[in-house]
């Protein structure tokens, strides 16, 4: 991912922003009893993977049954460039692992060339796919637009309006008017609470304004960029570790988290960290690349 990836990092202040009080209040204060967390990368398709995370001599058709015994969710990109048919959205479902998620990209024909509007057809068509991922469909979410500011708000909201209900959703915003002392400002949170709408909370080097803390619903996704296993990128992990764990036990009841890093065997090695630190804070049963070598079999770290 290159939004806000710098080319050094010294300097940086890479300390998480302040709680939100609107966010606990909206949290309502008391644990979920069925919390769960999902950990992901943002493609299955690598062949660097082969003799790590998937079998040696694994053909390409069979990496994301492999993947998904590994991770429990996916930052799926590729409808970023494509509304996928509905046959394959049937194929993906049904090679996935049990209790496996799905987190599709709206696409970029709805988020960038139109910012939002006149969309009907193409919201149609591609909601009416990720329909037939079932009990396998996770939290989509919209990647506004780097230039797409508030001045655009009212795009937003006839957006929202025409989402449908019993879908989960998340939005990424990226243009700074959007953030202020590193929260949301006040109406896009008005606006994504009114719908059931979570912000998506994006850590990265070069844009600290958007590594916010302000929760929309009960649902948080977090697309982490790591910097090539930086000593940086495992303590930034134990502090969102640390506000994850706070924010499930004042009400938090699912969470998505994607870590990025510039190289696919890095990213696994990222996430194996996240998964062995969220199994065993969180009572998680996410395999990782070793559980997946074994089979999938995968006791508590």
């Amino acid at each position: 991912m290159k939004f806000g990836k710098l080319p050094g990092i010294e300097g940086v202040d890479f300390s998480l922003p302040p709680l939100n009080e609107r966010s606990l209040a909206l949290l309502g204060g008391q644990a979920h009893d069925h919390f769960e967390m999902f950990v992901g990368l943002s493609r299955w398709a690598s062949k660097e993977w082969v003799g790590h995370l998937y079998p040696k001599g694994t053909k390409q058709v069979d990496y994301l049954a492999h993947y998904s015994k590994a991770y429990n969710t996916i930052e799926l990109n590729s409808t970023h460039y494509r509304s996928p048919s509905i046959d394959q959205v049937k194929k993906w479902r049904d090679m996935a692992a049990p209790g496996f998620r799905f987190c599709p990209k709206i696409p970029q024909s709805i988020s960038h060339y139109r910012k939002l509007m006149n969309i009907s057809e193409e919201l149609t068509l591609f909601v009416d796919a990720i329909a037939h991922f079932e009990e396998s469909l996770g939290c989509s979410f919209v990647q506004l637009h780097d230039s797409f500011s508030p001045a655009l708000f009212t795009n937003l909201a006839h957006f929202l309006a025409q989402w449908p209900t019993g879908f989960p959703l998340a939005v990424e915003f990226r243009h700074p008017d959007w953030f202020a002392d590193r929260q949301l400002i006040p109406a896009a949170c008005d606006l994504l609470e009114k719908h059931g709408i979570a912000s998506v909370i994006t850590d990265v080097a070069g844009r600290r304004d958007v590594s916010h803390s302000s929760l929309t619903s009960k649902i948080a996704m977090i697309r982490f960029v790591g910097n090539e296993l930086h000593p940086t990128d495992f303590s930034r992990s134990q502090a969102w570790l640390e506000r994850i764990a706070l924010w499930r036990q004042q009400g938090l009841e699912s969470l998505y988290l994607f870590p990025h890093e510039p190289g696919d065997m890095m990213a696994s090695d990222l996430a194996d960290f996240w998964i062995k630190e969220v199994n065993k804070q969180f009572g998680q049963r996410i395999a990782g690349s070793s559980g997946a070598a074994a089979g999938g079999q995968m006791a508590l770290f």
